[in-house]
């Protein structure tokens, strides 16, 4: 929207910015709650479904036409070019182990991978070993045993209480003056008489016991059931030993604030959305830790293939340096073209340690993902990859990519369980809101005083003697502003995650279509990559036999040996970035499990 200075002053221009800030915060107040949310045990059961789901993903079933072998792409990529034999790139592994002929200083530059032993491992080996030991995988894994205590702790509130309480006491009082009193009374010589009470000197015990359970609802009262009994006996001039008992039944039921079974059963609920939130997080950790693996295992294939191509480029380098001394011996190229050569050796010998040091920082960082580092380095082995890339052309459904990702993607699902959880807190709050009005009623069936222990239970329940008594309790803070505040941000709180959520639909769509975009990427890369290598091989062959004639300088060769090694440099990293690209879409799906073909319990 353009808004012209000419006919807006600044106070209309932030008052149209509030009113749309106001409009905005009225309109996510104003949404309909999905049937989840109204129901959130459908949230509950959707998560359970999401942790159940046995991820079987392949990429076939996104695909939607039968994937292209590369070399199949190779030969449509060149049905309007020149015939030619595409070799597919093979990475020497076990010759790029092998040390090589470095000019006799092979002392000083010797590889010391080339000492170790090795260790091949597949990439379902490296995924199961980072689900096994990663550190950050086991710390995750203690969140869904701590939440699942919470939930535990929360429904114990509804736990019955037994109870029992005993009291023994004696008094030894002496005589004590007491009031002067006037008697009352229908027999004429009392009544008018004043008398003064005085409290004799006596012994007096007493024993007071009651047991019974009290029984919290789920509406919000309590319910107790209990049977007191109590024995006096008293020592002095009028010696007495009394016995009392009674069934006692009290109920106490809040009928406005909370009251209901809701209100008192959303902690529960939200122990619970808490629960499923955790463990949601544990599999998205797990996720994240696949993937991290996934791209380091292929970083370190990128690796293994610079060195090979490195070796390769130092052992051309060697050859020529070879063949330029024995043409200089015979005469038939100048002396300076041995200096010409030495240079081209010591340029690939740089290069060499850098790829070495390069596959030694790679094979660090894979094993520091799957927690295997050991304290000697020498020690640690070669890992060697054994899990040949997935050289295939698919053409992804977008749509169906995009529907797996909304609806199984574990940010968005923890984000809604986040929701229902926050729409509970609302609901609770806004009965604290409301005042405190709860009905109070209790009754006891009482026995008659006996002086024997054997008889005192036998006329409680004949309803001889009895009380009860019910009763109105109403109170409210005359302002209530500190519950309304906590209503109101819990009202923004869940407002802001709205937004949140808006938002992750939006990055979420944005990822399935950058990895769609660099899948298609890379594997034009690979194509392009491949053409560059046949060219620059064909070329290089050209100018080594034109320098033979005496037509080339070893410079002139060493330049196109230089664009034959970045050619193959470039389609071993082609490679590498096409299988990232589709670790990435997995990844952007929410099913790297499955297309990991591991299962995370």
């Amino acid at each position: 929207m353009t808004i012209d200075a000419s006919k807006h002053t600044q106070v209309s221009v932030r008052s149209y910015f509030l009113l749309q800030s106001v409009i905005f915060s009225v309109s996510l107040l104003a949404q309909p709650l999905c049937a989840e949310e109204a129901n959130p045990n459908l949230m509950i059961e959707k998560a359970n479904q999401r942790l159940r789901l046995d991820e079987r993903l392949s990429l076939d079933d996104y695909s939607v036409t039968p994937p292209v072998k590369l070399n199949d792409a190779i030969n449509e990529y060149n049905a309007k070019r020149e015939k030619a034999e595409i070799k597919p790139l093979q990475i020497d592994i076990g010759k790029a182990l092998n040390a090589v002929d470095r000019g006799g200083d092979t002392s000083q530059l010797a590889s010391a991978m080339s000492e170790q032993t090795t260790q091949s491992l597949t990439i379902a080996d490296v995924r199961t070993k980072a689900l096994k030991n990663n550190l950050t995988i086991k710390v995750a894994q203690i969140d869904p045993l701590i939440s699942g205590a919470e939930v535990r702790e929360e429904q114990a509130k509804f736990d019955n209480i037994i109870f029992a309480y005993a009291k023994y006491g004696e008094i030894d009082s002496p005589k004590i003056s007491g009031d002067t009193v006037e008697f009352k009374s229908d027999n004429l010589s009392l009544d008018g008489q004043q008398v003064k009470l005085s409290t004799v000197a006596q012994d007096k015990r007493s024993l007071s016991l009651e047991a019974g359970i009290r029984i919290p609802l789920r509406t919000g009262g309590s319910v107790v059931l209990s049977s007191p009994l109590e024995n006096k006996s008293s020592r002095g001039q009028f010696d007495s030993d009394e016995y009392r008992s009674a069934m006692r039944f009290s109920m106490s039921q809040p009928l406005l604030r909370n009251a209901g079974v809701k209100v008192n059963e959303a902690s529960i609920r939200i122990a619970e959305y808490s629960q499923q939130a955790v463990q949601l997080k544990t599999r998205l950790q797990s996720i994240r830790v696949i993937a991290i693996v996934d791209k380091a295992y292929w970083a370190l294939y990128e690796a293994w293939g610079q060195l090979d191509v490195r070796r390769q480029q130092f052992e051309y380098a060697n050859q020529n340096l070879s063949m330029v001394k024995h043409r200089v011996r015979e005469g038939l190229s100048a002396a300076v073209e041995i200096n010409r050569a030495e240079i081209g050796v010591a340029d690939r010998m740089d290069a060499l340690i850098v790829a070495e040091t390069n596959l030694k920082l790679a094979q660090r960082q894979l094993r520091f993902y799957m927690n295997d580092m050991a304290e000697d380095a020498i020690q640690t082995g070669t890992v060697v990859p054994a899990t040949q890339p997935s050289l295939l052309k698919y053409e992804f459904n977008r749509n169906k990519l995009l529907d797996d990702a909304l609806s199984g993607r574990v940010e968005l699902l923890e984000q809604e369980i986040q929701l229902a959880a926050d729409l509970t807190k609302i609901d609770y709050l806004e009965n604290q809101t409301l005042p405190l009005f709860s009905l109070d009623y209790q009754y006891g069936a009482l026995s008659n005083t006996n002086s024997n222990f054997g008889q005192n239970y036998r006329n409680v329940l004949n309803g001889d003697f009895n009380d009860w008594s019910i009763g109105l309790k109403f109170e409210m803070p005359i302002t209530n502003e500190a519950r309304k505040a906590q209503l109101d941000s819990a009202v923004q709180q869940r407002n802001q995650r709205l937004a949140t959520k808006s938002l992750q639909i939006l990055t979420v769509k944005k990822e399935i279509y950058d990895a769609l975009d660099y899948v298609d990427q890379n594997w034009q890369r690979i194509l392009a990559a491949r053409q560059q290598v046949l060219i620059a091989g064909l070329n290089y062959e050209a100018e080594l036999k034109q320098f033979n004639e005496g037509l080339r300088t070893m410079t002139e060769v060493l330049e196109t040996l230089t664009r034959l090694g970045e050619a193959q440099a470039k389609e071993v990293r082609a490679i590498a970035d096409y299988q990232v690209a589709l670790i990435d879409t997995a990844y952007a799906t929410g099913t790297l499990l499955g297309y990991s073909k591991l299962d995370f319990n």
